[in-house]
């Protein structure tokens, strides 16, 4: 039970935006309750023993770590660190009928020789330095913004201070600019994944979605880097929840809030422990659950698109590109049938209703780069992990699946599985480990299992649709307030979104979380 009947500030979901704004807050001298549904804090961002008897704490949900600002990370005092990964990714292909594929990483020489060796000049890897050297200074101006009150359209762009670039990412379909950047297929296709993570759009689908996706993708941490968290994703929760309650915020797990009441001034939130009063409200949870908890109309359903696979191996499998290293392979981003048509492909099937004939996915090895997350045992036998993440996979083609019984799921990971064996020496299946049950050790997870079990609208990593990362007039709906200046305004002025579908969301970032601390302590401060 809490400890009090009221609070400065009650937090309505422990995922690591929420534990981010408790941390804040506490600090600052709040009071302050999260309450969280689960039995246990970190939403999406948790390691998880996930196979029976096998001692290996797998990033169940979210992996990588791209726009956690070290600014959150050194104010809140965690003890929590990245690792860089040395390949950014690999690319198997099949070219006049023999294995190769594209290795970016280990220095630019090596990375020149392999555009060079794959597209026969140094036309397409002269056009990637200067295209993500261009992402790169957006970068550097972009993501300080995304920790300051939310700028106007007109603001972001004088800061960006590069019209044509502006127009190409802002204002036309990212289709455009890769076509006009890139002549090889494979090429074009690698630079569009990042537009399409967890996103069901076409290169030049006009909503822009996919423009928005590539930019989170391409601005985290000023560098565009994604990196790996050492000891899992749930080092940064468990590290926050400690952060949190070192500076005096409770925490109550198992504990579904039912719904939030305000008069305006203060608000009441109900769950199923009894009713709690609170001077602010900060909801960690998608826009779904906060008109819901509010009584209020749903906003348009939100859709995922996205397949993610754990696996555990007994040892990496060998390439039929024999002069590729399978452990530099994997320690990046391995690409799947991720070339330009073949994505345009697979999404014209998904669109029809059907699972892609070759669906793409990407894969990369977290225990390469940090060991940590295995036991000792399984270090000295060689075992690894393998995380894939499968694009063009929309909620829709899962309806007929249930909890108990997956068969749309359970095909899909099957082709995914047979398209990365195309590229392999040996099948998949000869390496992976078993887990106490004599079971193989691969979990797979479609959208509805996201939505079931995390909340997730639709199975949406975003929580809904990325929004530009500047003010628009439907990010202020409580008019000109402090918490609509920080992009964290919902239709009551007690209640604030915290949450992955705040503008400036998505992703694990802790953004959200850090602004809405920020206007409940600027508003307090204008309030003496």
């Amino acid at each position: 039970m809490p400890e009090r009947t009221s609070y400065d500030a009650v937090i309505v979901g422990g995922g690591h935006n929420g534990l981010v704004a408790a941390a804040y807050l506490a600090r600052a001298g709040r009071s302050v309750l999260v309450l969280e549904r689960l039995d246990h804090t970190g939403g999406a961002a948790v390691s998880t023993r996930a196979f029976a008897g096998t001692d290996a704490r797998l990033s169940r949900y979210s992996y990588l770590v791209s726009l956690l600002p070290p600014k959150i990370v050194q104010d809140l005092g965690l003890r929590f660190a990245v690792r860089k990964r040395t390949v950014s990714s690999y690319t198997p292909a099949v070219r006049d009928g023999r294995p190769t594929g594209l290795l970016v990483g280990g220095g630019d020489a090596r990375t020149r020789a392999a555009f060079a060796e794959l597209t026969g000049s140094d036309r397409e890897f002269t056009a990637w330095q200067d295209f993500y050297g261009r992402t790169r200074r957006l970068a550097e101006r972009v993501f300080p913004t995304l920790t300051e009150p939310l700028p106007s359209r007109d603001a972001l762009r004088a800061r960006i201070d590069d019209d044509a670039l502006w127009h190409a990412l802002f204002e036309r379909p990212l289709g455009e600019l890769v076509e006009e950047t890139f002549t090889d297929d494979l090429v074009r296709g690698v630079v569009l994944t990042d537009a399409l993570i967890g996103t069901f759009a076409t290169a030049h689908d006009p909503s822009l979605r996919q423009n928005r996706c590539f930019l989170y993708h391409v601005i985290g941490g000023g560098t565009g880097d994604w990196d790996v968290p050492i000891g899992g994703m749930g080092a940064l929760t468990d590290a926050l929840a400690d952060a949190a309650r070192g500076a005096g915020a409770e925490i109550v797990t198992d504990c579904e809030v039912t719904g939030i009441a305000t008069d305006g001034r203060t608000a009441e939130v109900t769950c199923d422990r009894g009713t709690v009063g609170a001077r602010r409200v900060l909801v960690n949870a998608a826009p779904r659950e906060l008109a819901r908890l509010l009584g209020e109309e749903p906003p348009p359903p939100a859709e995922g698109a996205q397949l993610k696979v754990n696996m555990l191996l007994t040892r990496l499998p060998r390439l039929r590109d024999t002069r590729v290293d399978p452990r530099e392979a994997f320690s990046g981003t391995f690409h799947i049938a991720e070339g330009y048509r073949q994505l345009e492909d697979a999404y014209q099937q998904a669109a029809s209703g059907a699972l892609p004939a070759a669906p793409p996915s990407e894969i990369y090895c977290h225990s390469l780069t940090d060991p940590s997350i295995l036991g000792a045992d399984l270090v000295r036998q060689g075992y690894q992990t393998l995380t894939l993440f499968g694009l063009h996979a929309p909620a829709r083609l899962f309806t007929a699946d249930t909890a108990e019984k997956a068969p749309t799921r359970d095909r899909l990971l099957a082709a995914t599985l047979a398209e990365l064996d195309t590229h392999l020496a040996e099948p998949l299946a000869d390496c992976l480990a078993h887990d106490a049950d004599g079971r193989p050790c691969i979990e797979a997870r479609s959208p509805l299992d996201l939505d079931r079990e995390l909340g997730l609208p639709g199975g949406n990593i975003f929580h809904r649709d990325l929004a530009f990362p500047y003010a628009e007039p439907a990010d202020d709906p409580a008019g000109d307030t402090v918490a609509a200046r920080w992009g964290v305004a919902t239709s009551r002025p007690t209640v604030l979104l915290c949450g992955a579908g705040a503008p400036r969301g998505g992703g694990v970032s802790g953004i959200p979380g850090h602004n809405a601390a920020m206007a409940v302590l600027e508003e307090g401060r204008a309030a003496h």
